[in-house]
């Protein structure tokens, strides 16, 4: 499992078929519309990341540091985001569609027209989170209860 720290180390290693980074260090790394589909980015650091248009599907984030990262437009479609801390990350129009953000940390995050259609939000904590036509149907709100 290589540990990189540069975008260039991480879309070469993936090029040639790695999907294992986990708890890399890739602060503020610009990774703008890049193609990471099915990575394994399990307690990274990508605070401060330049990820917007990044594809994302699929990954798995469980417990990755993303705060403050600008995900705009980023394909996060059935990620796994269990506890990651997305504090101050802006996921303003991002696909989150069957994203697990289970025990997430969203405070103060942009999710503004975000699609989380059956995403599971149980245990998130979104205080001063800006959901501003954002499409929750079927999703599982952080009490627990189903938006319709």
């Amino acid at each position: 499992m290589p540990r990189v720290t540069t975008a260039d180390e991480l879309l070469t290693e993936y090029a040639s078929g790695e999907r294992n980074f986990q708890e890399s260090n890739l602060v503020g790394v610009d990774l703008v519309r890049s193609n990471l589909q099915g990575v394994n980015l399990r307690g990274a650091n990508l605070s401060f990341g330049k990820l917007s248009g990044i594809n994302l599907q699929e990954a798995d984030l469980r417990g990755a540091d993303l705060s403050s990262a600008n995900l705009i437009g980023a394909n996060l479609r059935g990620a796994n985001l269990w506890e990651a801390n997305l504090i101050g990350a802006d996921l303003s129009f991002a696909d989150l569609r069957e994203a697990n953000l289970h025990g997430a940390y969203l405070w103060e995050a942009k999710l503004t027209r975000a699609q989380l259609q059956g995403a599971d939000l149980s245990g998130a904590k979104i205080g001063g989170a800006v959901l501003t036509g954002a499409d929750l149907s079927g999703a599982t709100l952080p009490d627990g209860s189903v938006r319709a």
